[in-house]
């Protein structure tokens, strides 16, 4: 059975709960109320299993808050054995407009903290991820007022059909690959 080790990155907390840089937590919370998964506590983040076709999701919020995701996803990439490739984390992206989405196999972490220490766990800048675009559309210097500020009215009200595309991103990530999700998912 294939296993795959699907990062939602977020802070935990209340006060983070609906904010824009807890895209990645919002992706699983919605992919688990789809399809009637529960979250449970264990080392170092919420973890819920997921089987579809032969495949195994396991999906982890980590709970070492976001600069210090990569800690998280290095245990559980150890801990369930799945190699590199079958790793796909979820995070929020300033550069892309609204619910836009990125799908890349390496990169640089773009200045985004969550990125950049999991990059530095890992040690390499090779390993899948999905970029889900928040815009930026803040005035200078309010960039982390932004991040960490509720979605609009708009935002909310579009958020349900980007959410429904992101639950299809994972589950084609691991059925169809990561080449053939990036050709049908990247721009959507």
């Amino acid at each position: 059975m294939k296993k795959f080790l699907i990062v939602g990155l977020g802070n935990i907390g209340e006060k983070y709960e609906n904010t824009r840089h807890n895209i990645g937590f919002k992706v699983l919370d919605h992919l688990a109320k789809q399809e009637d998964l529960i979250f449970k506590t264990e080392k170092l983040g919420d973890i819920s299993t997921y089987k579809l076709k032969g495949r195994t999701f396991i999906l982890l919020k980590p709970s070492t808050y976001m600069n210090l995701s990569g800690k998280s996803v290095l245990y559980w990439l150890n801990k369930e054995n799945i190699p590199l490739d079958n790793l796909l984390v979820i995070t929020d992206d300033l550069n892309l407009p609204f619910g836009s989405i990125r799908v890349k196999t390496k990169g640089s972490d773009g200045g985004h903290n969550g990125l950049k220490d999991i990059q530095d766990k890992l040690n390499t800048t090779k390993y899948n991820r999905f970029r889900f675009g928040i815009s930026d559309a803040f005035s200078k210097g309010r960039q982390v007022d932004y991040v960490l500020g509720a979605w609009s009215t708009e935002e909310k009200e579009k958020l349900k059909e980007r959410l429904d595309v992101s639950n299809n991103l994972i589950k084609s990530f691991g059925l169809a690959g990561m080449s053939n999700t990036m050709n049908t998912y990247n721009g959507k």
